[in-house]
């Protein structure tokens, strides 16, 4: 579950932050001229609203096209941008996702909360489910919503917690593929959970950063009494660095884990990596590394080398 859910919010969370890098917000007062009798023209106000159609492609939910509607604003000069977005997307696997995003930094960046409300319909097709060699596809209906707090305790740290409840319902598109679901077990679950949280950041722009890095530590207890059919842990470490190079240029890397705990086959932990459909492999425990090259082309455009196609198995800790 936590597969599809993260997969939605970081498609639509993406067109989000990026697009508030492009529409920085401005005050709308106009200036008056210090001498002379003709009044300069005052400098044009943005608006912090943000109106535009998203596009994406990846192998999870194929092309997706959509639109979005975000307000972005600042509470103060030492906080980062805060926004506050509204997507919705269909794809080309005639899956249909609408989600809420909300990511917020307040009092002089002292106050971090981010918020996701995220519905939808995803339609998988998978040519290698969990490395049976079995081809499967399935139906997904999706309904979560997320929430995490964090507090800056000292430098770039942050400690807090977080709150997670997905209802989770998983059935074949034919008989074959609904037997091949129930041999494996998956059938979908609900859930409930609260973790805590370490967090570093010292990037310097959280959307498009070129320097600085962040770790990620966090846990969530899925608990029958909050919300849920099953009992079960999830811990994760996630690290992200970032070096400026040349003239504009990025270097960067990331390694991903994931590890459960007495979680039910549809929670198991996925592989984070580009070229992997999300969701085509679990296991209990997952490991993952990446490094990536930015070039950039022009003030406001970057590109990266595409990778190579994913090989068709992965290894990771049944």
């Amino acid at each position: 579950m936590k597969v599809e859910i993260r997969g939605a919010a970081r498609i639509l969370g993406t067109a989000c932050l990026t697009a508030a890098l492009g529409a920085p917000v401005h005050s709308a007062e106009t200036q008056t001229p210090a001498t002379g009798t003709e009044s300069a023209p005052a400098p044009a106000a943005r608006s912090p609203w943000i109106l535009m159609p998203t596009f994406s492609t990846n192998p999870k939910l194929g092309t997706a096209f959509g639109g979005m509607a975000a307000y972005v604003t600042k509470f103060d000069a030492q906080s980062q941008a805060s926004i506050f977005a509204l997507s919705g997307q269909y794809t080309s696997t005639d899956s249909a996702i609408l989600a809420f995003v909300a990511r917020t930094s307040f009092r002089q960046d002292q106050h971090r909360l981010s918020a996701y409300v995220i519905t939808g319909k995803i339609k998988n097709d998978y040519d290698d489910f969990l490395g049976t060699g079995t081809p499967l596809k399935s139906e997904d209906d999706i309904r979560a919503a997320l929430t995490r707090y964090l507090y800056r305790v000292k430098g770039d740290w942050f400690v807090g917690g977080q709150f997670v409840i997905t209802n989770y319902q998983m059935v074949g598109q034919s008989e074959i593929d609904d037997d091949i679901l129930d041999g494996l077990g998956l059938s979908g679950f609900k859930s409930g959970g609260v973790g805590l949280s370490v967090y570093h950041d010292s990037r310097d722009v959280q959307d498009k950063p070129s320097k600085g890095w962040v770790l990620n530590a966090n846990n969530v207890v899925y608990r029958e009494a909050i919300a849920g059919s099953n009992d079960f842990e999830v811990y994760r470490l996630d690290y992200r660095s970032f070096w400026s190079h040349g003239d504009g240029n990025v270097f960067g890397i990331r390694q991903s884990n994931q590890w459960t705990v007495d979680a039910p086959s549809s929670a198991n932990a996925p592989v984070r990596l580009r070229g992997y459909t999300g969701g085509e492999y679990l296991g209990q425990n997952m490991s993952s590394f990446e490094i990536e090259e930015r070039y950039r082309l022009a003030k406001r455009w970057s590109g990266a080398p595409l990778h190579p196609p994913a090989p068709r198995r992965v290894r990771s800790s049944a």
